[in-house]
């Protein structure tokens, strides 16, 4: 009985909209630390990224790679990002282009990071996507091109719109005033 009720949750996460095309199980989100080798991470340059699959394979992790070039999406409710309650930026885990405040993030129980805005308007581009017998909108990295999700009109005020995102493709950083508050209390 416990597998079925888990089989229709994740059927039911699938058809809210966030559908899962691999199986990603690990968490291997980038965050500055690991981007010594990629020479397109920058959360200052704002110029787009031109770069070959075969370029970008060399730079990124694996579960990156998959998600942000080949379009894959990780498994629900397996991304750190999920239940994640920080307050900071968001940014594209393959360039560093800013993406999300943490303000914008709520809890749409799709099993994926959700926004309802992004940080800007150039921070994020749009095309029709007609995989799967489904109509969705994708979402990719303004400046890189890497794909991030999918956005739906099901979201909250004040935009109405749910940006649901691949934590794997997160990075994030802490807000300097929440870490100096913290710092300050212990």
């Amino acid at each position: 009985m416990r597998k079925l009720l888990m089989l229709g949750l994740f059927v039911v996460s699938g058809l809210q909209g966030c559908y899962s095309q691999t199986g990603q199980q690990k968490k291997n989100t980038m965050d500055s630390a690991n981007n010594k080798k990629n020479e397109a991470y920058s959360r200052t340059d704002t110029g787009k990224v031109v770069m070959s699959n075969d370029e970008w394979k060399k730079i990124l992790p694996a579960d990156v790679y998959t998600i942000a070039r080949e379009k894959g999406t990780e498994r629900p409710y397996t991304s750190k990002f999920e239940d994640f309650k920080e307050v900071g930026t968001y940014y594209c885990a393959a360039c560093g282009n800013a993406l999300f405040k943490s303000d914008t993030k709520f809890e749409s129980g799709c099993g994926w990071p959700s926004f309802y805005e992004p940080i800007s308007k150039s921070s994020i581009i749009y095309a029709p996507d007609h995989t799967h017998g489904m109509d969705r909108t994708e979402v990719m990295c303004g400046r890189c091109k890497a794909h991030l999700g999918h956005v739906f009109n099901d979201g909250p005020p004040p935009t109405g719109l749910r940006y649901c995102i691949n934590g794997v493709v997160l990075d994030f950083e802490k807000a300097k005033a929440a870490a100096e508050n913290y710092k300050n209390k212990h």
